[in-house]
């Protein structure tokens, strides 16, 4: 079976990656949650991450920033 005859996923055939469709998948189940596992879904999302930078082989004192909230995926 060549390339070109071969089963595609539909995301893939929509120009999307596995991580954006499971992040569109990701919020439409979680926007579909009742209280209070909707409240408990959005503040496990939170994500925070550091960035420390390197001089002479050493690390310097990292900065902390929170992650930016990801696109709506119904918005466009």
């Amino acid at each position: 079976m060549s390339a070109t005859t071969a089963a595609v996923p539909f995301w893939r055939a929509a120009g999307m990656t596995y991580i954006g469709y499971s992040n569109i998948c990701a919020a439409l189940v979680r926007n579909c949650l009742k209280e209070p596992f909707k409240s408990e879904a959005a503040s496990r999302e939170k994500v925070h991450f550091s960035v420390a930078k390197w001089a002479d082989g050493k690390q310097e004192k990292p900065s902390e920033f929170p992650a930016p909230p990801p696109p709506d995926p119904f918005m466009s």
